[in-house]
């Protein structure tokens, strides 16, 4: 990747790196570690046409940590002048001088630290004009509205560009950084007039802008997205099967990685407490995190850290084989690091039981009677029990058939029995953020109405 579209090369990010550690064993600290970042944007967004907002960013920083012992300060800044670095050394030094110490703080084994990192081709620059990107949100709003005249109104449409890159370094001998870019496109249009409008949107997010969905494609599917949900309906409270559909499904695969996450377990509030090599799914469920994949949104050759990822198999056959750990929060579990500081990377969620037929439609005749969710409102999951109480819109099913949309519903469960009762995940594969994972059904949910 060339580094002209930066102010900085990464050779210079690697030699203020140094120049940090080297500002740091000066102080006194006896590790230490720091990265270094800068970036470019562009985001703009239309509403009706008309132009809304345009931002452009650059950005830069510096973030040093530094220990004394097993005490630790950290500080920051955006100045990368020889003194303002300093000046933040001195900082982080003093305030770890007066921190108290913690016997599992300090920087990674050095026998798991990543030395020759791997490229993974993680940034495509997006050289676009401030009035090309407003021209893309012109046409995937304009899309939108063409589809039928009960698109009356619009939330607006947008383009963001982002391309950046980072090194890495501390004081046992790790350094490594990369570019790396993310691209959006999305449109939110509305559907219906006065008391029975309904919106919904659609979005691409790439870190290539030549694998973007294009601008006609996402405005028409939001829109079909929102058409679809005018004159819904209320429920009367029942318990039935539920589908998750794809992009939602991730949202319950994200449920998982923050139950199985360290700072969750040592702080013992997550109901997956002690769960690890345990069945917490079906036995047809696979769960895999590869943070290798090339151009992947969640790929990384190592972590915040500077720990080597693997591949690994986090889900074998509903068996628990692995958590979601950082060098401090494995410590804490007597247990050692999973390269997982700061999240997990590219996780896929699959079912040995997937057929060819099980796309979307498929799923929806495998449930046969039941709901269909495609939205969720509110926060209400409880990590600690495993509650899950979420407000829900989306239609119900009969037969395999889509009878007609649903809102003003809340669907309610326990998270630990709602991973036992998945039945059956759809080849309707889409990703979302780092997360993989096909539409979900699940045998059975209370489901909450008039």
């Amino acid at each position: 990747m060339n580094d002209s579209v930066f102010i900085h090369s990464q050779d210079q990010l690697q030699q203020l790196a140094q120049d940090v550690l080297g500002f740091a064993r000066e102080q006194g600290g006896t590790d230490a570690a720091v990265e270094i970042s800068e970036g470019s944007g562009l985001s703009v967004s239309v509403r009706r046409g008309k132009i809304e907002t345009i931002e452009q960013n650059k950005d830069k920083g510096m973030g040093v940590t530094v220990y004394i012992g097993q005490k630790r300060g950290n500080a920051s800044t955006s100045d990368f002048s020889p003194a303002a670095l300093r000046a933040t050394v001195e900082a982080a030094y003093n305030i770890a001088r007066f921190t108290a110490e913690d016997d599992c703080a300090g920087l990674a084994d050095e026998d798991m630290l990543e030395l020759s990192p791997r490229d993974l081709r993680l940034c495509y620059p997006w050289l676009i004009s401030t009035e090309e990107a407003v021209a893309l949100a012109q046409r995937a709003e304009a899309a939108a509205f063409e589809v039928d005249p009960r698109i009356t109104n619009s939330e607006g449409a947008s383009v963001y560009v982002q391309q950046s890159h980072f090194v890495a370094a501390n004081s046992r001998g790790f350094a490594g950084g990369y570019p790396f870019s993310r691209h959006t496109m999305s449109v939110a249009p509305i559907a219906g007039k006065g008391a029975k409008m309904q919106r919904d949107d659609w979005y691409s997010s790439v870190r290539d802008p030549k694998k973007l969905s294009k601008p006609e494609a996402i405005g028409r599917y939001a829109a079909e997205r929102a058409l679809a949900r005018l004159n819904a309906r209320k429920l009367d409270t029942r318990t039935c099967p539920v589908l998750f559909e794809a992009p939602l499904a991730a949202g319950l695969l994200g449920s998982f990685v923050q139950a199985t996450s360290g700072g969750a377990l040592y702080r013992k509030s997550t109901f997956l407490l002690d769960s690890l090599g345990q069945s917490i799914f079906p036995s047809h469920i696979q769960v895999v995190e590869d943070p290798h994949v090339i151009g992947g949104i969640g790929s990384a050759p190592f972590d915040e850290e500077g720990v080597r990822t693997v591949r690994r198999n986090v889900v074998e056959n509903g068996v628990l084989q692995g958590y979601f750990l950082s060098s401090y929060s494995a410590r804490k579990l007597g247990m050692k690091t999973t390269g997982n500081a700061g999240g997990s990377h590219n996780l896929t969620m699959s079912s040995s039981l997937t057929k060819k037929g099980d796309d979307f439609a498929g799923m929806l005749r495998k449930m046969g009677t039941g709901l269909l969710v495609t939205e969720l409102m509110g926060q209400g999951t409880n990590y600690v029990t495993g509650d899950y109480s979420r407000g829900a819109s989306g239609y119900w099913v009969e037969n395999g058939v889509i009878q007609y949309p649903v809102e003003e519903i809340t669907i309610a469960g326990n998270m630990k029995d709602m991973f036992q009762q998945i039945v059956g995940i759809g080849s309707d594969v889409l990703t979302r953020g780092n997360k993989s994972t096909g539409s979900i059904l699940l045998e059975k949910m209370v489901v909450a109405g008039s």
